[in-house]
């Protein structure tokens, strides 16, 4: 019987890429998305990957949405912390809604999505978790002190739980992207691209959404297992740890 999965934010950008390859690597994949149902939509209706619907900043919503999978599909093995927001601007401008937003969007779902799965994942000795955090991270980034700072938690987050978690076969990883070519990055104007970002990335071209799923393939695996509590960058060479 193939191994169960869940991704959050699973629908949109590098999200619907890791639910596809996923799929295609022979996993039972349910997607998780937050509010637009309309692309969940025609999501599920090109993929054939059923869509879930909640709020991961919402713990009663996460324990809800996952026993809710359990039931209709089946154990769940494999889960991909994955969604994610912007509230981007100075800290010094910024409102305690952008800091509170993403911090229980982006960090605080990590706990909601996580915790009603562990302790079954414990019992059968067998559970793959991988964080999508992000390079800034890894090295920060002006304009973004609540991101940056709930991803450096995903990390952290992904090695302590690591370690926790090792003598029952869980293994916990994060992968840190840099640039990569979804919808919100394209949507910067070309020449803004052209002059401020693709010369900081030494392969000079966005990653596609596509090489941040084949990374979360072979973390699952079985064959995998000897890696955990490990951080993957996947930048182009951008920033180098």
């Amino acid at each position: 019987m193939a191994r169960i999965a869940v991704v959050s934010g699973g629908t949109r950008g590098i999200g619907a890429a890791i639910s596809v390859a996923l799929k295609e690597a022979g996993y039972t994949v349910a997607a998780n998305y937050a509010g637009n149902d309309t692309v969940a939509v025609k999501f599920k209706a090109e993929t054939g990957i059923p869509v879930y619907k909640w709020d991961v900043s919402n713990y009663k919503a996460c324990a809800e949405g996952l026993a809710k999978v359990g039931h209709e599909i089946g154990p769940i093995d494999i889960l991909i912390n994955n969604a994610g927001i912007t509230r981007d601007t100075m800290f010094h401008k910024m409102t305690p809604e952008q800091w509170y937003e993403v911090i229980n969007t982006n960090l605080n779902s990590l706990f909601n999505m996580t915790r009603p799965l562990i302790e079954g994942m414990r019992e059968r000795c067998f559970g793959r978790i991988i964080n999508i955090s992000s390079i800034n991270g890894q090295k920060g980034q002006v304009g973004q002190t609540n991101y940056t700072a709930s991803k450096a938690g995903d990390i952290g987050f992904t090695k302590a739980l690591a370690q926790e978690n090792a003598g029952k076969g869980i293994t916990v990883n994060a992968i840190c992207p840099g640039y990569i070519a979804t919808d919100m990055v394209k949507a910067v104007p070309a020449e803004v691209l052209e002059k401020s970002v693709l010369p900081l990335i030494p392969v000079r071209r966005l990653g596609e959404p596509e090489e941040v799923a084949r990374c979360v393939v072979f973390l699952v695996a079985p064959e995998a297992g000897f890696i955990t509590g490990s951080t993957l960058t996947i930048n182009g060479g951008q920033y180098m740890v």
